[in-house]
């Protein structure tokens, strides 16, 4: 089991959800992984996040795409900054772009939102109260993120260049896979190439993974909840066993069912 009490800077430290239904969303997920869900409010009684927990810790969360806003339902990655000020200027140098600027979420803390240079967008989170996941790499939490990018040379660079990142360099069943030092799960995360058959429409994006004690029986909770199988089981040696699915709002994410069980 991991807890957290803080995240160091460049480490992924939370995820979240927009969904264009949030109500179905928050049905989904507690279904699947059995979330305890809460919805916060702000002072003029409008809803405004969804914290989802486990044991009574944040494991992610969850909010409505703004009316009048097209955009697709998403998992979102978010990374660790010590100052989301200073990572505007570095992510401009580096060649990125700010789509979000900067604000600050009631006390919880300060996020931005950005572009790398191949258009993959990521968020920053910069702690105050809320300091992203208190629980994960454990069953029903997020245990993993994922660039998959159709321009990895420029991505990496990028991302060495904002976060100081350093890279390792695996050989997996689909080719090379580039894992980003540091951390206690074997990487703070991982990069690869678009794989050829993933169609054109599919920007550059930051992938989600949750881990799972039973792949067949989450992706059955996941059909059973409105979701849809994208990618089929596939095992990894060494790693595990995994399914790329849809959930009831076509938001994307990846289960894994670690080949050695998280603590």
């Amino acid at each position: 089991m991991a807890e957290f009490s803080n995240h160091a800077p460049g480490t992924p430290n939370w995820v979240d959800l927009m969904a264009n239904d949030l109500d179905a969303a928050k049905g989904f997920y507690e279904n699947v992984f059995g979330w305890e869900l809460t919805d916060q409010f702000d002072d003029d009684g409008n809803r405004i996040y969804v914290m989802a927990r486990l044991d009574g810790k944040a494991v992610a969360g969850m909010g409505q795409v703004p009316p009048g806003m097209e955009m697709p339902s998403v998992w979102n990655t978010y990374i660790a900054t010590a100052d989301v000020a200073a990572t505007v200027d570095a992510v401009q140098s580096a060649g990125g772009s700010v789509m979000m600027p900067p604000m600050q979420v009631m006390d919880a803390g300060h996020m931005a939102v950005f572009a790398d240079p191949t258009g993959a967008a990521f968020s920053v989170w910069q702690a105050n109260e809320h300091i992203g996941a208190e629980l994960g790499n454990i069953e029903n939490t997020y245990t993993w993120n994922e660039l998959m990018s159709r321009d990895l040379d420029t991505a990496k660079a990028f991302y060495a260049q904002v976060f100081g990142w350093e890279y390792e360099t695996q050989q997996m069943p689909q080719g090379e896979y580039h894992v980003i030092s540091g951390g206690d799960n074997g990487g703070l995360a991982g990069m690869m190439e678009m794989p050829a058959e993933v169609p054109e429409m599919v920007p550059n994006h930051w992938g989600v993974y949750f881990a799972v004690a039973d792949l067949d029986q989450a992706v059955g909770a996941v059909t059973d909840n409105g979701g849809q199988i994208v990618m089929p089981t596939m095992e990894i040696p060494g790693v595990g066993k995994m399914a790329t699915v849809h959930d009831n709002n076509h938001a994307a994410f990846t289960l894994m069912q670690p080949e050695t069980p998280h603590d």
